[in-house]
Parts: structure tokens; sequence; C-alpha cells
């Protein structure tokens, strides 16, 4: 079926530009934005709150006992979640990633997921079906999760040393906690486990061996990211990232590395794998080598709002179509057109001048919409 030119009209409680009901889409109709990349991935947030206070994503100075976290109402329902996936697989989105804050914080996430294992592509193919986490319940989680359809977990961790990461995660947590998360999703059978570092200059960078060292041999796959500039409220500073091509120099002189291909088109990690073969990292250099030219993510905030970039400053309101009359097909519409016109590539405008930490406008919290 071929997509036909389709009428507008202008949504007034949303400002999203709506087909007239009726006119058709074609399915799976694999839309491109303004620099002809496809949508694929999709990241949803489940909750704004998190109960780790991250320097570089939720600081205690900002994020205290007087922030005004989303009501329950507010946020996105399971059904509405699972109707919005429905339609955005039908226009071509193979990947999900659930997200917060920390999702395992909202109540029966397990259910969500069981609704969401059953969405199908075009193809009649499920989805990729992931998500990230703190661990520090994952423990009490893992069994629940992977009988529910989760198929893959992303965990992070900045560190092995317990005076490191407590600082990192500033509630005190305890490194062998999130250590025991992994293990009890490995015990669940979860397989090809990511764990995330952040890593900050002059704060957790001299555990990037030790780090190394742990996972290798491990089949966990450990990836290292470039302290970002997202959000308003970091307190980033070009002067604390540590370029990937030096994180993979160090670890090359200790572990040989060689480089291996990416698995997908727009994959975010750039893959290296030890010489002895016994196992995988990857690094994120989103600040140091832009990768905005294959980014295929869109994510939808904790209250429904479609973020088209991780350092956007602005969303489109998905919340009040799903909560009034309007059909799946005028919903495809305006995701359609929304994302046809998307032409996002925060990085590369950053690229050449690092020491600009903004672009003048304040960007959407991490905490807000996922990593």
């Amino acid at each position: 079926m071929v997509e036909k030119v389709i009428p507008i009209r202008i949504d007034e409680g949303t400002g999203l530009r709506l087909s007239i009901p009726g006119q058709l889409v074609a399915p799976h109709a694999h839309t491109k934005d303004a620099r002809g990349r496809t949508l694929r991935d999709l990241r949803i947030s489940v909750t704004d709150r998190c109960n780790f206070r991250c320097t570089y994503c939720m600081p205690k100075e900002v994020f205290n006992q007087d922030y005004p976290y989303l009501s329950h109402k507010e946020l996105l329902s399971f059904e509405e979640i699972t109707r919005l996936t429905t339609i955005f697989a039908s226009l071509g989105v193979e990947k999900i990633r659930l997200t917060g804050g920390e999702p395992l914080l909202r109540k029966n996430l397990e259910v969500l997921i069981e609704m969401l294992a059953q969405v199908r592509t075009p193809e009649n193919k499920p989805l990729d079906l992931t998500l990230t986490t703190n661990g520090s319940i994952l423990r009490k989680k893992a069994t629940a999760l992977k009988a529910a359809g989760l198929q893959r977990l992303t965990i992070s961790l900045d560190g092995l040393n317990d005076e490191i990461f407590k600082k990192m995660n500033d509630v005190d947590f305890p490194v062998a906690d999130v250590l025991d998360g992994i293990l009890a999703a490995q015990e669940v059978g979860f397989e090809n486990i990511k764990v995330n570092m952040v890593i900050k200059k002059g704060t957790n960078d001299h555990e990037i061996l030790s780090m190394a060292k742990h996972f290798k041999n491990s089949s966990v796959i450990l990836r290292f990211i470039e302290f970002m500039d997202v959000g308003s409220s970091n307190g980033w500073n070009m002067a604390e990232v540590l370029p990937s091509k030096e994180v993979i120099a160090l670890i090359h002189e200790v572990f040989p590395l060689e480089p291996i291909q990416a698995n997908y088109t727009g994959e975010v990690a750039q893959r290296w794998r030890y010489l002895d073969g016994s196992g995988e990292i990857g690094v994120i250099s989103s600040v140091t080598q832009t990768f905005c030219h294959e980014c295929t993510r869109a994510r939808i905030s904790t209250d429904g709002q479609m973020y088209q970039c991780l350092f956007a400053n602005h969303g489109f309101d998905f919340k009040t179509l799903l909560r009034s009359s309007h059909s799946d097909l005028e919903i495809a519409n305006a995701i359609m057109s929304t994302w046809s016109s998307r032409d996002d590539h925060y990085s590369e405008i950053r690229g050449s001048n690092t020491a600009n930490q903004s672009t003048g406008n304040r960007k959407v919290e991490m905490s807000y919409i996922g990593g």
C-alpha cells in the first residue's frame, strides 16, 4: 500500500498536525525525518522518580523533598502506553526501552511488560523489549520481569569501589546490592546483559580498569558513557568529560582490543572485543563523536510528551490525544507529521564548540525522558 498525501488540520489542544479522519496511512510507513533518519526506536519513561540521586542526572540540590514530581493521574496509564506503543509499532518502531527515573519504582511494572510483549509489528514479529535500571531492586523483580516477557536488561553501575559508587549515587547505596541484582538477572535467564558506566573525569575514571577486569569473561557487556550535558541541572562541564578514545586506549594497553561492527544502523555504542575472546565492551561518545546523523530514537516522557532528541527543550503532547476522542489513525498521522519535521542535531551543533555548555535554551532533564 502506498501512503496517500493526507490533508491536515491543527489540533487545538496539542498544536499537533492531524490527518482528516478516514484517510489511510500505510502500515509500517517508515517515516523519515527532515534529515532522512527513520523512526525505529522508542524509549518510554514510566516514572519521573528515582531512589538514587546521581550527580549527573538527579542532583540532590535540585531533586530534593520539595521537588514537584508528577502525580499519578498525570502519568500515562499502562493501557495508554500500550496503545501508543502499538501505534508506533505500526509505523516501523521495532525496539522499546522502558526507562525512568527508575522504572522498577513504577508499581506493577511487570503488568505493563506483559501487555507490551503482546504487541506485534506489521510482520507479526514481537518488539525488542528492554529496560534500563539502576539495579537496586532487581533481585526482587528479576523473576517477574522475565516471566512477563522482558527480553533484555541494562544496568547502570558507575564503579566497583563502594566509596566512589556511593559518592556517585549520593544515597549511600552499596555496590554489592547492584552486583547481586545482576546475578539475580542472570539466574533467571537474562542473557547479553549490559552494564552502563558514566565516567566523570576526576571522580570515577580510575575505576575503568577495575570495571573492565570484573566483567571480562562474565558475558556482561560493559559500556562506558561520556558525561553528557543532558538537562540543565547536572552542572555539566567539559573539563569532566573523558573522551572515549582515551578509555579505549587505557583498556587496550592492559587488555588488547579490536573494533567490531555495529549490530544495526544507528547503534549508539561503538563496539570492541577483547583479542583473547573474553568478551565485549562499548563506548558511547555523544560529546566527542556525535552520532546525530544516524539517530532513530523518539522518547515518550512520563506524562506523554514526545521528545525527538535527548537534548530537546520541548515536546509534543500525545497524552491529550490519547485522552480525547482521537482515533489511532489520527494519532498515527500526528506521529508521522511530527517525526517528518524533525531536524534535531544538538550534538552536532555543540560539537565544534564543546566549551559552550548551552545552546541558549533550557533542555529537558534526563530523569523526565530517560537516557
